[in-house]
């Protein structure tokens, strides 16, 4: 009969809603409200020379003796390069700043300059950006411009995915010389029951995904089409 037909389709799918209704929950390794959790140590600067090498997002400032059309600050893109008047877009990342200087200076000279004297400094290292990884719709490495909250933070990853436990939000970052870590829950602090906590060039956020939803997926997707609409 129809009816018995029906009893394991609408059990295995009532059994994928009760896990949803669920929903993740804290709990895991990484702890909550961590007393010691505040200003992470101030990022190495490297010297600017043969021992540094170029990283997307830095900030390098690029002097051409006598020609001041062209002598300005210049960041390097995502894709590693940088794009000066008269010479194009030139790869940036690897080469440490002196190198960089005599490839600006043979492109100048190519059809420019004679003898151009060229010197490139780093003025600001990539190292101020956070990464944001896990179930979030775009995970990234990502500028810490200005004052940062986890809320942005996460913003700048597009928002959380359709797997994400948001009450679990876990925030790496080196304190004293140790790497450090303590969990948040987004919930809370979308709701204003929380702080949204201060983020910091060098964080790492991760948000957990939720294995529970990430089940009732895969049941609903095992299911054929013509046992769902039965179901339903």
């Amino acid at each position: 009969m129809l009816w018995r037909r029906l009893i394991v389709p609408i059990t295995v799918v009532g059994l994928a809603l009760q896990l949803a209704a669920c929903g993740g929950s804290r709990g895991g390794a990484i702890p909550y409200n961590v007393s010691n959790f505040g200003v992470p140590d101030a990022p190495k600067v490297a010297a600017a020379d043969d021992l540094y090498k170029l990283a997307p997002l830095d900030t390098i400032t690029v002097s051409v003796f006598q020609v001041a059309d062209i002598s300005r600050d210049y960041s390097v893109d995502q894709s590693g390069r940088i794009t000066m008047p008269l010479v194009g877009r030139l790869d940036a990342v690897g080469l440490s700043t002196g190198q960089l200087a005599s490839v600006i200076e043979r492109k100048l000279g190519e059809k420019y300059l004679r003898n151009p004297n060229v010197t490139v400094t780093l003025k600001e290292s990539a190292s101020r950006v956070v990464t944001v990884d896990g179930s979030v719709r775009q995970p990234g490495i990502f500028p810490a411009v200005g004052s940062l909250t986890l809320i942005q933070a996460v913003a700048l990853a597009k928002g959380t995915d359709d797997l994400a436990n948001p009450k679990r939000v876990a925030i790496f970052r080196t304190i004293d010389g140790k790497r450090m870590a303590a969990a948040f829950d987004l919930t809370r602090i979308r709701r204003g029951t929380e702080e949204d906590p201060q983020i910091y060039p060098g964080d790492t956020i991760v948000v957990d995904g939720s294995a529970i939803k990430k089940a009732q997926r895969d049941v609903l997707q095992a299911l054929p089409l013509t046992t769902l609409f039965l179901a339903f």
